[in-house]
């Protein structure tokens, strides 16, 4: 079991502050989805865990050792940038053939876990982007760490490769800690146990996930029949049959009504995030600060 805090940090760019008096501690092995506005902070908290930047004030403490003072510590962490960090003029095999001769690691297998193999002798700069996030994280994953700190790990990769990432990294957080910061709300849910909202520089939301509600529950059904005459429900987009209820209990006693009435029901789905209330709360909250933090955080 492994445990990250950190403790009042205040962190930033030129003596410019971005995070503000940030206090946590993760002390499960999970994924942590790390949401927010641009410009709230993300960036900068990923960076100043890794010991990239220096807080200003505070600590940030792993397994009882401070990760900044610690460079024995900082070995025990695997940062991906949001940037593709690698060596444009080198050819794929051979970028990774020199990570892993300064921290090991098997090539031919990372190469294989990424789907590489048809890439490995193209130079890195005629890659597209998504095959760039590719190697990328394909330098992540050569070795094994305690810490993982992903910053949009899946953007600009396909849904195939991006739900392959995202089982790799369900594993790992069986015995790590993952951060994992995203813009897909719907992912967001979906990989992660426990959410941390940045907001203005600061934790707007630590917690699990599934503590998280919507306002109201709305639910799209598909049926074969029109379902109008029986309950509430009206015809929305994509043939779906809308209908709002104050909890998931309430929703599944309908499904239950409509198919003891002979209704043959092909899809029931949840319309709404819970976390998007939270994400759009914190949006317009974090325009003015977005909007002076997110130069100095793009750095």
């Amino acid at each position: 079991m492994h445990t990250l805090e950190l403790a009042s940090v205040s962190s930033g760019y030129e003596g410019k502050r971005v995070l503000h008096d940030v206090t946590f501690k993760a002390q499960e092995s999970a994924i942590y989805v790390i949401l927010g506005p641009n410009g709230a902070g993300k960036t900068t908290l990923f960076r100043t865990i890794a010991g990239i930047l220096e807080p200003y004030s505070g600590r940030v403490i792993f397994d009882g050792e401070d990760l900044i003072r610690s460079k024995e510590a900082r070995k025990r962490i695997n940062y991906l940038s949001h940037y593709n960090a690698v060596p444009e003029e080198m050819t794929v095999r051979g970028a990774l053939d020199f990570y892993a001769k300064i921290e090991g690691g098997d090539v031919g297998e990372v190469l294989s876990l990424l789907s590489l193999d048809e890439l490995k002798d193209k130079r890195i700069s005629d890659l597209s982007q998504g095959q760039k996030k590719r190697v990328s994280i394909a330098k992540v994953f050569l070795t094994e760490r305690d810490l993982y700190l992903l910053d949009e790990p899946t953007s600009n990769l396909d849904p195939a490769v991006s739900k392959e990432i995202r089982d790799i990294l369900l594993r790992l957080s069986k015995d790590k800690i993952v951060l994992y910061s995203s813009h897909n709300l719907y992912e967001a849910r979906d990989v992660g146990t426990n959410l941390i909202l940045v907001r203005d520089g600061a934790i707007g939301y630590f917690g699990r996930i599934s503590d998280i509600k919507s306002r109201e529950y709305r639910v799209g059904i598909r049926t074969t029949t029109d379902i109008t005459k029986l309950v509430d429900a009206k015809l929305g987009d994509g043939g779906y049959y809308v209908m709002s209820f104050s909890t998931p209990e309430e929703a599944g006693l309908t499904l239950k009504k409509l198919v003891e009435r002979g209704v043959l029901v092909t899809e029931m789905r949840q319309l709404d995030n819970p976390l998007q209330d939270l994400f759009e709360d914190s949006s317009d909250r974090g325009l003015a600060a977005g909007k002076g933090t997110e130069a100095v955080e793009s750095i």
